[in-house]
């Protein structure tokens, strides 16, 4: 079961009498289209009707399903392949089933859209006649499996497949975990430790008791740090509605210890962090001589970049449902990994996975805060409390600001030598940001090999001389998972660089790029230290400098680059490799007299490999968009005391209407169906912060390295 992948057609499809096609889609929808692509590739191969499919969503069972983990971009490109195998076997043991019921050779039997046909004679069977017969034969063996040649698909890679839930949701039908309700329902809100490893001293809910609604207020004891997603300590407040419960929360009466991170302060830590930065640090990858060639170059220029925490704020804050009763407990909530959050209540309930079920909803946006349980923790251990009633958590976006799993702060510091004629001789890049590791072990201080494989240990220059640094930084609050991870700053820092390097070499970006990445080839991740390569096998997935140069001319050569700017317009580009996909983008900007920013258009253009669902990649690129640029523009969470400063959306932004490009333009490259695919999801974010960054030097003159913009453009 490799990558934790299960290829059994009875487990993901079933067919009724009626020959409706049930197909279970084990992994999270969050807007991704996961629970529109899984089950297309299945039915493709199975010759499914499609307005006879129903979809269903699996519990969380990794032993039943595989892994479940909705993250890393991987659903799509783990499950391509076995997915379609699924459907190939359930179709052949439909044919195989036909041929029997006819008492003729299975050569002669094929699935046609839903139905079994005999060649020689023209007769046919529906797919739900001989479904039940199908069920009791054996699964074929892979090699015996005859899969469809690309040109015969009549789903993948159309875009003619409306999303599953799409009416549901502009409807209003669609439940969201925080929509759940089951009868008897109790409501709570947590007040939690303000910052991480603090504990609770003493409280006082004699006043919160008095608020009416409230029928209980439960300590709840936090984990010891490192915590994992485990919920921090927390003193609950259990009511009738959801008011009442807020409202008991404000008249409870708390002292809090702040623990050894109650005095993190972010701009001091920002000091920290730039002053480790210009030391060494810990050699990530190294190749040749790089202070000689510095020394020997005609010109070196240095550059540092900062990028704050920032809160994946999905539109719908965690919220989780839970029945504890009868020794079994049953969870229902918007759940990125449900899996792990089966064996967490497990473990913090004592008792066997087997007696906890979690269902999953649709999720209102994840980014990767919903693949850490600790909601749904909170939400078990408060159903433990109220005999047998349920009890639905609700997170208000204060809480979810206040108390998440932040993406890493980080300083970037590069240098580079430059020769006579512009080209660069000498590379130096050191990374230094808190490791979302120290949620999980003794704070290692150090970017881990996942972290370091995100566009730091692969960066894929054609420089001789080069070395990766990762100088130390101690973790003082939770960091976690966030849309695209550490590609982020890696790519902001290099990307914007490398337009540095261009201006100060007197040179065209795009084309400085182009020779940066130097000529088409396929590096081994291993032989530049990248000993993650995002969990892939290094043979099937090679860096492959030739898809990254193709995606970058091609979003020039769309956007128009090179083209006559009007005063104040400028275009800027970045490319990066990550999730085993290739993402360019251009950037137009208009900036005015008094530095109001005004975003024309943006070209993005991706080479994933074969594509599933375009109009889903196109979806995914242009929220990418935006959302890269709302990092860019506004994005920070800030530190005082061991406490975010950002309460709500009034303070943490995120982008406007007003502020979106006008027009998103998303370019495709076709891929090989035959050859692995590449992740959707995450790619788009990392470029397009440099390349607004960029764009803005071009119709300026002025460098952004400090993001969030903000009033920079003013200044």
């Amino acid at each position: 079961m490799p990558n934790g992948v299960v290829e059994d057609p009875t487990v993901f499809v079933a067919i009724a009498a009626d020959g409706i096609v049930a197909i279970t889609c084990h992994r999270a929808e969050m807007g991704q289209g996961v629970r529109t692509g899984v089950p297309m590739i299945l039915a493709d191969e199975l010759e499914a009707d499609w307005a006879k499919v129903r979809v269903t969503q699996a519990p969380g069972d990794e032993a039943r399903y595989g892994n479940q983990d909705t993250d890393g971009s991987r659903t799509t490109r783990h499950f391509f392949m076995p997915m379609r195998r699924c459907g190939a076997a359930a179709r052949q043991m439909l044919e195989s089933a036909a041929a029997a019921r006819w008492g003729v050779p299975v050569a002669e039997v094929s699935a046609r859209n839903h139905q079994l046909v005999h060649g020689p004679s023209g007769r046919t069977l529906g797919f739900g006649e001989v479904a039940a017969d199908a069920a009791k034969l054996p699964v074929p063996a892979t090699a015996d499996l005859r899969l469809k040649k690309p040109a015969d698909f009549r789903y993948i890679g159309t875009g003619k497949v409306p999303i599953v839930d799409g009416f549901d949701i502009t409807t209003g039908r669609a439940q969201f975990g925080i929509d759940v309700l089951q009868p008897d329902m109790l409501f709570a809100v947590v007040a939690r430790s303000p910052s991480y490893g603090g504990s609770l001293k003493r409280f006082d809910a004699a006043e919160a008791m008095k608020v009416p609604g409230v029928v209980k207020v439960v300590e709840i004891k936090g984990s010891p740090v490192p915590a994992a997603y485990l919920p921090l300590p927390g003193v609950a407040v259990i009511a009738t509605n959801t008011w009442a419960a807020m409202q008991g929360r404000k008249a409870l009466k708390l002292e809090w210890e702040g623990g050894p991170n109650g005095n993190y302060d972010s701009t001091a830590y920002r000091a920290e962090l730039e002053a480790a930065a210009a030391k060494p640090g810990k050699v990530v990858r190294t190749a040749g001589d790089v202070d000689a060639a510095m020394k020997s170059a005609d010109k070196v220029v240095k550059a540092s970049y900062y990028i704050p925490h920032l809160a994946q704020a999905p539109m719908e804050p965690p919220s989780a449902t839970a029945r504890v009763a009868n020794g079994r407990c049953e969870l229902w909530g918007p759940f990125q990994s449900p899996q792990a959050v089966r064996g967490d209540v497990a473990k913090r309930l004592g008792m066997d996975a087997k007696d906890v079920t979690v269902n999953v909803t649709l999720l209102g946006g994840g980014f990767g805060r919903k693949s850490k349980g600790d909601f749904a923790t909170e939400a078990a251990l408060l159903a433990g409390q109220t005999e047998g009633k349920p009890v639905k958590v609700i997170w208000t976006r204060e809480d979810d600001l206040h108390h998440g799993f932040y993406h890493t702060v980080s300083v970037e510091h590069l240098e580079a030598g430059l020769d006579k004629s512009g080209k660069p001789v000498a590379w130096l890049h050191r990374s230094v940001g808190p490791t979302l590791m120290a949620l999980f072990m003794p704070d290692p201080k150090l970017e881990s090999p996942i972290e370091l494989g995100m566009g730091l240990a692969n960066v894929p220059f054609a420089v001789s001389n080069l070395r990766l640094e990762n100088p130390e930084a101690a973790a003082h609050t939770r960091v976690g998972w966030y849309r695209a991870v550490s590609n982020i700053p890696h790519a902001f820092a290099i990307q914007s660089f490398v337009d540095e390097l261009a201006v100060a070499a007197g040179r065209d970006p795009k084309d400085f790029l182009l020779e940066l990445l130097g000529p088409p080839r396929k590096i081994d991740p291993r032989d530049v230290n990248d000993t993650w390569n995002h969990g892939e096998d290094p043979a099937l997935y090679p860096i492959d400098t030739g898809r990254l140069r193709r995606v970058a001319e091609l979003a020039a050569k769309e956007a128009g680059w090179g083209r006559k700017m009007d005063k104040g317009h400028g275009l800027g580009i970045a490319a990066h490799y990550s999730f085993t996909t290739y993402v360019a983008s251009v950037v137009e900007v208009a900036v005015g007299d008094k530095g109001e920013l005004v975003i024309p258009r943006v070209d993005i253009a991706i080479d994933c490999g074969g594509i599933v669902n375009p109009e889903r990649v196109r979806a995914q690129m242009e929220g990418a968009c935006v959302m890269g640029i709302g990092n860019a523009l506004a994005g920070e969470i800030s530190f005082k005391d061991g406490r975010p400063m950002q309460d709500n959306f009034h303070q943490y932004e995120v982008l406007r209407m007003s502020a979106a490009p006008r027009e998103i333009r998303v370019h495709m490259v076709p891929g090989d169906y035959d050859a692995p695919l590449g992740g959707v999801g995450e790619p788009g974010v990392p470029p397009i912060a440099p390349a607004l960054c960029n764009a803005i030097h071009a119709a300026t003159g002025k460098r952004i390295r400090n993001l969030p913009i903000r009033d920079q453009m003013k200044a």
